[in-house]
């Protein structure tokens, strides 16, 4: 069994430490460089479905140790 840890990085992207696949909703599979890969939660970026930096210019808040 392989470990896979996400972590929801505070107003950033999703960072994905492990063996893992990326695969489409229609079964291709997305090339990954290594073990890590930073995935986009803001919907801006323009390499998706990797982070490019956009959820900074975009105002992306999504703090997740917040307490509601």
């Amino acid at each position: 069994m392989s470990d896979v840890i996400i972590t929801p990085k505070n107003d950033g992207p999703y960072y994905i430490k492990g063996t893992f696949k990326i695969v489409t909703e229609g079964g291709r599979e997305i090339a990954s460089d290594g073990n890590e890969a930073w995935l986009c939660r803001c919907g801006q970026s323009a390499n998706k479905p990797f982070c490019d930096g956009s959820h900074k210019k975009a105002g992306f808040k999504n703090n997740l140790d917040k307490k509601s």
